[in-house]
């Protein structure tokens, strides 16, 4: 079958991709993509603030918890959940300050494309959050219900960045120490 003039061929199934060697597939950093990511002082910012979101995610996620469960602590939750969407705010406008230096584009760049997205959803539901919780638009229990939506996005979008990390170690550079690898993670996690 033609489309637009070119030969139709199904998309690989996302069995086959994970199967292909690393080899087969376009390495995630050029080599001027990761001299670029080692020198630039974005790397070490998207690694300190990654595992502090971590950190004050882990700390949240037990007070809207609790909350849940008990009914009390609202305040506690509500305050740790504005201060961990304050850090994926600032994580996410680094990150695309790295990404522009890595890659040359502000957010998209096709090695993190589909994180890109994702991060799209949890910065949506964490901005839902903030507004219901700003506003009132939705009570106490519901606030903390769309708190956890946007936790287990957060955890999805996290788990896409360490996969990424993980690839980036995997395809280091013959003689290069792979725990040598500097990759920023999460965004939503970025």
């Amino acid at each position: 079958m033609l489309t637009a003039g070119r030969p139709h061929s199904a998309a690989p199934s996302p069995g086959a991709l994970a199967a292909a060697p690393l080899a087969a597939r376009r390495p995630l950093y050029t080599a001027a993509e990761r001299e670029r990511r080692d020198r630039t002082r974005w790397t070490l910012v998207q690694g300190v603030l990654a595992p502090l979101q971590f950190v004050v995610f882990a700390i949240s996620l037990w007070l809207v918890v609790r909350y849940l469960l008990t009914g009390s602590g609202w305040w506690a939750a509500s305050a740790s959940f504005v201060v961990k969407t304050a850090l994926l705010y600032t994580i996410m406008v680094t990150g695309c300050i790295w990404e522009k230096v890595v890659f040359g584009r502000w957010l998209f760049a096709p090695a993190f494309f589909w994180e890109d997205v994702f991060s799209m959803a949890v910065l949506a539901l964490h901005t839902a959050c903030l507004y219901a919780l700003f506003t009132g638009s939705l009570g106490p229990r519901a606030q903390m219900g769309l708190a956890l939506a946007a936790y287990a996005a957060y955890v999805i979008n996290a788990a896409q960045f360490l996969l990424k990390l993980r690839a980036a170690r995997l395809e280091a550079p013959a003689g290069a120490d792979p725990a040598d690898t500097h990759q920023p993670f999460p965004a939503g996690a970025r």
